[in-house]
């Protein structure tokens, strides 16, 4: 439905940085089509001004002026021809969208370990014995019950952990469960912690 006088956003050409609004976007178009450079200076640092009154809480922050002008530069694609009273350049890479981050892709047997635990069996299958490996088995084995708890696979879990850390450690890796000693976790906090925090009582 096309009704005379009504400007919906979603026709309108998309704001460069929202937070200054639509008026402020106008007036920097307008500034790009003034004829002279001393029109379009003025121009600009009335913005400028405007700006500057639209977020008084953040005018003790270092740099705020350049920031300000960062942003008309960033708000006129680079095409205000005026003379920055700061150097705007870097304001490039502002407005430029990151890329994306590469999401790792690799598969684990079990994705309840987590690929974090994986990288620790290889580091056991190597590492001589000693009391280093003694504390990195200890450490990955408790790490690995909570993740089994936090899984709710509660069933029989220090055996299963045994298993599985002779398992893909090809061998090297034997734990006594009659000699070796878990930490004590707490199921409920760990689960609190799951859920966001700790319940309430």
């Amino acid at each position: 439905m096309n009704i005379e006088g009504l400007d919906y956003n979603t026709s309108r050409t998309r704001l460069v940085l929202p937070e200054y609004g639509r008026e402020v976007q106008q007036m920097v178009e307008y500034a790009k089509t003034l004829p002279t450079k001393e029109e379009r200076q003025r121009c600009a640092e009335e913005i400028v001004k405007i700006m500057n009154r639209m977020f008084p809480h953040n005018r003790d922050d270092v740099n705020y002026r350049q920031k300000l002008w960062d942003h008309l530069a960033i708000m006129s694609n680079f095409e205000l021809d005026i003379d920055y009273p700061y150097n705007v350049s870097e304001a490039r890479s502002m407005s430029k969208k990151p890329q994306p981050l590469g999401y790792p892709m690799n598969t684990i047997p079990m994705r309840h370990y987590g690929s974090l635990v994986f990288e620790l069996f290889e580091q056991l299958k190597t590492m001589p014995a000693g009391e280093a490996r003694d504390e990195l088995v200890r450490q990955t084995a408790n790490q690995m019950k909570r993740d089994l708890l936090l899984w709710s696979h509660a069933n029989n879990v220090e055996e299963r952990i045994a298993g599985d850390l002779a398992r893909f450690t090809d061998g090297a890796i034997q734990i006594d469960l009659a000699t070796f000693r878990f930490e004590k976790i707490n199921e409920r906090e760990l689960l609190a912690q799951k859920m966001g925090g700790k319940r309430k009582k």
